[in-house]
């Protein structure tokens, strides 16, 4: 197996194409009781250098799509190229060569590592799998991926796990993940169990490293300002499936489905025309269970829009112009309903560089 590096490869870094995943549920006595539908003909392309941001409630398939992606779990059907090359079917040996350039950072960092091991075996691990690196080599580039992350190494090295912080541990996930140079880091809820000041700091990590390793990122997350933060292309899941997908900027400022709009009415911030304060709109009713979705359109029993045709007619993916992707069959008017800025200023800014060295050690 040739392996390319992202700077070689001229078409979509990564690639997912009409992947299925889907679970058997059990009853009482092993008895079949029915199939959960976690992913359903899911779609999307990424570039190189860019962050594609995933977002939905609970349960809308978003980490069950990631896992699928990095092959962690073989989806039912469908096919992921990475790089121009089809993860789903690999061997496992060149299934390991590729995951050198695939890497995760989880919610939880204090569940991603070794509680026993200390930070610089933790760091390393990647380094020995996948590299031939010897270990003086191996402890060089341990203490400058500490460095890279604003961690000291003669301060961190030698602790465990459970002697960081929540920012701590998370930087010492990065550096574990970014070890062997990947091209693609898949982050999901990377950020969501840290308090608001270090999200800021790791958000402004992770645009660091972009910029300095050239790397892309598939960003999942429930915060939708977090996700406009920092990603170039966002896709909205509901229940399995794709309800839209494109640019940021188009998402965000003049959402197409019904369910992306009632996403971003549930985000407090200010009217973009009056500058009053707008108070956080409710969706009604309950997500269905993706045990028994819905006939026709997934989101038709909680939309305002829907008719008799959503119960009947899967609606498509389609093209608005720009990328910009909707399925639904009564579309929203590309009239803008949140303002970008107001919704910037409901996260702090990322910190200074000069005030960001200052409090890393403290983070």
């Amino acid at each position: 197996m040739t392996t390319l590096s992202s700077t070689d490869y001229d078409g979509p870094l990564l690639s997912v194409r009409n992947v299925v995943q889907e679970y058997v549920s059990q009853g009482p006595g092993g008895v079949k009781a029915g199939v959960v539908h976690a992913v359903s003909d899911v779609s999307f392309d990424l570039a190189v250098g860019q962050t594609l941001g995933i977002v939905g409630e609970t349960g809308s398939g978003k980490s069950t799509l990631a896992r699928a992606t990095i092959q962690v779990e073989k989806p039912k059907s469908g096919e992921v190229w990475f790089k121009g090359q089809n993860l789903v079917g690999m061997s496992k040996r060149d299934l390991k060569r590729a995951r050198r350039d695939i890497q995760m950072v989880y919610q939880d960092p204090f569940g991603s590592l070794n509680p026993r091991w200390r930070v610089e075996d933790v760091v390393a691990e990647p380094l020995i799998g996948h590299t031939t690196m010897g270990a003086l080599e191996r402890g060089a580039r341990v203490r400058e991926l500490l460095e890279l992350v604003g961690l000291s190494p003669d301060i961190y090295l030698r602790r465990r796990p459970l002697e960081l912080s929540g920012g701590q541990a998370q930087r010492v996930a990065i550096a574990r993940a970014i070890a062997t140079n990947p091209a693609l880091v898949v982050c999901d809820e990377a950020i969501s169990s840290l308090d608001v000041l270090i999200q800021a700091q790791i958000m402004n990590l992770f645009e660091k490293l972009r910029a300095e390793l050239g790397l892309s990122y598939v960003f999942i997350a429930h915060d939708l300002a977090t996700v406009k933060q920092l990603s170039d292309q966002v896709a909205v899941m509901h229940l399995g499936q794709l309800a839209e997908v494109g640019p940021a900027e188009l998402v965000y400022g003049s959402p197409r489905h019904p369910y992306t709009s009632a996403l971003l009415g549930s985000i407090p911030g200010l009217d973009p025309v009056t500058g009053i304060a707008r108070r956080p709109v409710t969706l009604k009713g309950e997500p269905p269970s993706p045990l028994h979705p819905p006939s026709g359109c997934r989101f038709r029993t909680r939309c305002p829009r829907a008719q008799e045709k959503c119960a009947v007619e899967e609606p498509k993916l389609v093209d608005f112009g720009a990328g910009h992707k909707a399925a639904c069959h009564f579309p929203l008017d590309a009239v803008p309903t949140v303002s970008v800025d107001a919704l910037r200023a409901t996260m702090p800014e990322p910190a200074l560089a000069s005030s960001a060295v200052a409090s890393r050690n403290r983070a």
